[in-house]
């Protein structure tokens, strides 16, 4: 089968399409033909050895996290699949799966569920980790009908998604963007845009109930300062600062996604009541795999970058 692999950090150069054998299935996996994959910032930070220091990478391996397909084999003391089921989820190779961007992978069963009937593969796989990302954080945040939200990158994968659930729960959404994605955003329902290239936020905002934070570094640092007391601010870039939440009598959190099977049919069950729709940017082959990771990293995606496999 067909596989993009790396047998060294570094940039999209490193990226390799190679022929290899098919994933060798270990207890509670399911192997799947890949439809399709998605990638995520996460995936080009493994890729570039951000991570490597605590959580080396055992060369090759084969990229990608989220990903849509239909299952092939099961392992024996797998009961919830069968050849022949459409799901979706995650199979990072950091989480015991073989990756992803590849014609087919293992996955844990527990990483996995029935992909949304309403959806296709590109459509699911572009769904998984910011769906659930964007769900949990605002359950973490506990806000109610009429609380203002600011979500700093709101044209992103995560922010598109944050911005549709938030809205479902009557919140008051206010993003940053680029002047290019304004009406992107505001189709999806924000009410109120910030141009962070030519405006500061935290100039013209103010009282803010809470922050969801996709950007990180200076960003994250004058968020604190929209925030009303009491407020909550969540990062998915960066540890909480308790120095800034104390000065600002806040709350900080921090984001870490848990993709799996419960957290995957919830999603689907907002993707059949239609509170959130997948946003894809761009589609590229799995022969280009190398040019989906330049285009994630050097622009501003408006949702998701999306492998086809099959």
């Amino acid at each position: 089968m067909k596989a993009a692999q790396i047998s060294q950090y570094g940039g999209p150069e490193v990226i390799e399409i190679r022929e290899i054998d098919k994933p060798t299935l270990k207890d509670t996996q399911v192997l799947a033909e890949v439809k399709a994959a998605a990638i995520n910032p996460f995936d080009w930070k493994v890729r570039a050895g951000y991570m490597k220091e605590n959580i080396p990478l055992k060369f090759p391996v084969t990229l990608g996290a989220d990903f849509s397909g239909v299952v092939t084999e099961v392992a024996s003391d797998v009961k919830d699949y069968k050849p022949g089921d459409e799901v979706y989820g995650s199979a990072i190779v950091l989480g015991g799966g073989s990756g992803t961007l590849a014609e087919y992978a293992a996955a844990n069963a527990a990483n996995i569920a029935q992909k949304p009937a309403k959806l296709d593969h590109e459509q699911s796989a572009a769904l998984v980790l910011v769906g659930v990302s964007a769900f949990q954080a605002l359950d973490q945040l506990n806000l109610s009908k009429g609380q203002k939200l600011l979500i700093q990158g709101g044209a992103g994968g995560v922010g598109s998604a944050t911005i549709q659930y938030a809205k479902h729960l009557g919140v008051y959404v206010a993003v940053t963007v680029r002047e290019a994605d304004k009406v992107f955003v505001r189709d999806l329902g924000a009410d109120e845009v910030i141009d962070y290239q030519k405006e500061k936020f935290e100039e013209k905002l103010g009282g803010f109930d809470a922050v969801f934070d996709t950007v990180g570094d200076e960003t994250y640092e004058k968020s604190f300062q929209v925030l009303k007391p009491g407020g909550k601010i969540i990062s998915m870039r960066q540890p909480p600062n308790e120095e800034l939440a104390s000065k600002h009598n806040v709350t900080a959190l921090y984001q870490t996604s848990q993709v799996n099977t419960k957290s995957l049919e919830r999603l689907s069950e907002l993707v059949d009541k239609d509170v959130i729709k997948p946003q894809i940017d761009k589609e590229f082959p799995l022969d280009q795999a190398a040019e989906a990771f330049k285009h994630l990293e050097r622009g501003h995606p408006r949702g998701k970058v999306v492998v086809k496999i099959k």
